[in-house]
């Protein structure tokens, strides 16, 4: 009888290690008018999507102390690290934090990035990347840089182009470089490794009327890259996630004038099918990147998420009652 207990008991911590090693899609998001802080949502399949009440990061830093476009991605050692937008205009850098279990959050740093173009008009979307093969970060983001490029269509103050910088550890920053030049106005890229030597960057042609979604190919996550492809996306669509499920990558987009996501399925980045339709996100949620982390640690963040909104709650009805 003891043995037998002895192998339930082993059992059941096997299945419940099983269960703790089991991965959910997660996606970073954030509210309009993004003061309030990090948001996620999160899914079973990678195609219906649900919220995880609360908040999790207050912004503190940059002029406006917003948080906008913020990008996750995980490390060996299993903590996360989170880049995003900290101003519309006027910042020369984005904002930093780590954590091992998305509630828990380092002290907030400003990464200067831009400091050696004073006439920046912006730093917008930065997007993290982790290069597994050299063991660092590449974060790219767009900033405008008056009168830096031909000036085609847009407003000297809307001529963006793509930039980046590596790190190891976010104190000792390599300089900034030009990631890519498309030669038109270029936002909110991302980037995408399919294999060794092969990598794929998605990003926004930001350039009126279009406003739609392009990729271009690279042997390296700094490129060089080639030529932008024709587009895939509707006008009007922004801030492209992807995540690769089964044989297919899934690429979401904001499609920020219908306030709603769309999304389309490929296997090569050549050829694409739509598949909005089969796809739901919750209403209000604003673009961000899709990781991937383990179902107890997003079980508890729901756990905690409901019990600081059930306090908050408790609270102001005891601050309505004595009011009476």
């Amino acid at each position: 009888m003891i043995r037998i207990i002895k192998l339930l008991g082993a059992l059941l911590l096997f299945i419940q290690l099983c269960a703790a090693q089991k991965l959910m899609y997660v996606s970073t998001s954030f509210h309009e008018p993004a003061n309030e802080g990090l948001r996620f949502i999160y899914s079973r399949d990678g195609i219906h999507w649900d919220s995880i009440p609360g908040t999790w990061l207050k912004p503190t830093v940059g002029n406006q102390k917003v948080l906008r476009d913020p990008s996750i991605t995980r490390t060996p050692d299993g903590t996360f690290h989170l880049v995003w937008t900290s101003s519309w205009k006027g910042d020369l850098g984005f904002g930093y934090a780590y954590s091992k279990d998305l509630i828990h959050w380092s002290k907030e740093q400003f990464i200067s990035v831009m400091k050696n173009e004073p006439t920046t008009v912006n730093v917008w979307a930065p997007d993290i990347f982790y290069d597994n093969e050299r063991g660092n970060f590449v974060v790219v983001w767009a900033s405008c840089i008056p009168n830096r490029f031909k000036k085609g269509i847009e407003d000297e103050k809307n001529n963006h182009r793509l930039y980046y910088i590596t790190t190891k550890d976010f104190k000792t920053i390599s300089a900034t470089k030009l990631l890519y030049d498309p030669g038109f106005s270029s936002i909110d890229a991302t980037i995408v490794k399919r294999a060794k030597s092969d990598y794929v960057l998605v990003f926004k042609d930001n350039t009126r009327p279009n406003r739609n979604l392009k990729v271009a190919f690279a042997k390296s996550p700094t490129g060089p890259y080639s030529k932008a492809s024709a587009t895939f996306s509707e006008n009007f669509v922004e801030g492209p996630t992807v995540e690769k499920i089964a044989d297919n990558y899934i690429i979401y987009f904001d499609e920020y004038q219908k306030f709603s996501y769309g999304a389309v399925s490929t296997k090569d980045f050549i050829h694409f099918s739509n598949i909005s339709r089969k796809v739901s996100v919750p209403k209000g949620h604003k673009h961000g990147t899709i990781f991937k982390a383990p179902a107890s640690m997003i079980q508890n963040l729901i756990k905690v998420g409901n019990l600081n909104i059930s306090q908050k709650t408790d609270s102001t009805s005891n601050n309505l009652s004595s009011i009476k």
